[in-house]
């Protein structure tokens, strides 16, 4: 129902928009607003279409167990490209011009007219294919439920557009090597990586789309993480455009934001149906696309390093899991934290360790001497009986205690937000120690 509120709430919006079609920044804003609106609104109504075809799941850490409607990352992600195409044209406006051609650098008047910069138009739409196909891809495995062996690899594929276009118009392949490190092995002021540079953004690629899918479990919490890396990595574009004077650099940054303000836009109407209770699960439809939001906008803002730096918890995550990922230890279906129905409270789940073997055991040795895993012993012999299963969550409810769910959540998004102002302090209070002022801010210095 069409309501005054809705009117305005969009309307508003668009009329500054059309305003402002000079500042593409202010454009990316109220399309962020337009995107968060559509994506609030449409989310109950398509709910009760999945649910009625099966798209849906039970709750398993509510006590009547309701079922919602899976899969509602793929409304965010399509609210979002649609954004996205309509915010096509805007960085182009100045190009634009009456009597302008795509390869004159003046008009008949002899008014400079500075050339299109297709370069520019080709990463645009090389990003944007990369998250309809990453979107499409997390939309599948929502509905066949692929097997890890094989989703895990499905970001190569679906970066292969980026990377081509990369190579095309950047084709920068060369890293500044840190200051410590000149003179070692032969290493001078820069390092030529080759072909290992693609390997590399394809491995992040990978990497981002999956880390944040196994955080997962809680209401909200991949919708919380997603929300604070996305609002840090806007924070550093902002720096970054008010301080570099190096124009290239100051491009890669706005190109990165014109990404990101219509992402957190829906992110924060899909998240205001995902927080407890959930009344909605954005499935890996949702994580998918986020994370190789966050690939993008690293690949061609060419800040991959202050990206990881922003993901640490994802990274952590992903180690931690590593004894149980590849089989050291027994991986179940679902590691998430489980309900005690007496109290309400989440706890951690624990996996027995009665068939590891002894590289297992080792690892969970080691992970003990540093307090980071809980191992259930033997009184009598010692021997280890159950540990935690080794996730984040779990790891912050050995900690700090059974929680709700709510406050669960809570303490996933204050570790993310507390290592995102870690990420800043290194990224603007370190990076000097490793790089010359000159080559730190000059956009040249992958940071």
């Amino acid at each position: 129902m069409v309501t005054l509120k809705s009117v305005a709430f969009t309307s508003l919006p668009t009329a500054v928009a059309f305003s402002q079609l000079h500042n593409a920044i202010a454009v990316s804003v109220c399309l962020s607003i337009v995107a968060y609106y559509a994506t609030y609104r449409f989310i109950p109504l398509v709910s009760k279409v999945f649910i009625k075809h099966g798209r849906c799941g039970k709750d398993r850490l509510k006590k009547d167990g309701p079922v919602i409607a899976e899969s509602m990352g793929l409304i965010a992600g399509v609210v979002y490209l649609a954004s996205m195409c309509m915010f096509i044209p805007v960085p182009f406006l100045p190009f634009f011009r009456v009597g302008a051609e795509p390869s004159a650098s003046s008009n008949s008047a002899g008014a400079v007219i500075p050339l299109f910069p297709l370069d520019m138009l080709a990463q645009y739409l090389a990003a944007l294919l990369s998250l309809f196909s990453m979107l499409f891809l997390g939309f599948v495995d929502d509905v066949v439920d692929i097997k890890w062996r094989v989703k895990i690899w499905m970001p190569l594929f679906a970066c292969i557009p980026l990377l081509m276009v990369y190579f095309v118009t950047y084709g920068v392949t060369h890293v500044v090597v840190p200051i410590p490190f000149r003179g070692f092995w032969g290493l001078g002021h820069i390092l030529d990586l080759g072909i290992f540079y693609y390997a590399y953004m394809a491995a992040l690629c990978i990497f981002s789309t999956n880390a944040i899918n196994i955080i997962a479990g809680l209401n909200g919490v991949e919708g919380i993480q997603c929300f604070i890396i996305g609002t840090a990595l806007v924070i550093n574009n902002i720096c970054v455009v008010l301080t570099t004077p190096y124009p290239l650099n100051k491009d890669r940054h706005l190109f990165s934001m014109y990404f990101l303000l219509p992402f957190l836009g829906v992110t924060i109407g899909y998240l205001r149906h995902n927080w407890y209770p959930a009344r909605c699960f954005g499935g890996d439809t949702y994580v998918y696309f986020a994370g190789m939001t966050f690939a993008v906008v690293g690949i061609m803002g060419v800040f991959t390093k202050t990206l990881l730096l922003f993901m640490f918890p994802q990274i952590f995550n992903f180690l931690y899991s590593c004894p149980q990922l590849f089989g050291f230890v027994e991986c179940p279906r679902h590691r998430m934290p489980q309900l005690n129905e007496k109290t309400g409270l989440v706890e951690p789940t624990r996996v027995s360790l009665e068939k590891t073997r002894t590289p297992g055991l080792l690892m969970l040795r080691f992970l003990e001497l540093f307090s980071l895993v809980d191992i259930e012993r033997d009184p009598k012999t010692k021997s280890m009986l159950s540990c935690n299963n080794l996730t984040l969550i779990n790891l912050l409810l050995v900690k700090w205690g059974p929680a709700s769910e709510a406050q669960a959540t809570v303490r996933v998004g204050l570790t993310q937000a507390l290592f995102c102002l870690i990420g800043f302090g290194m990224r603007y209070g370190l990076a000097f120690l490793f790089y010359r002022q000159k080559e730190a801010g000059s956009g040249h210095v992958e940071l």
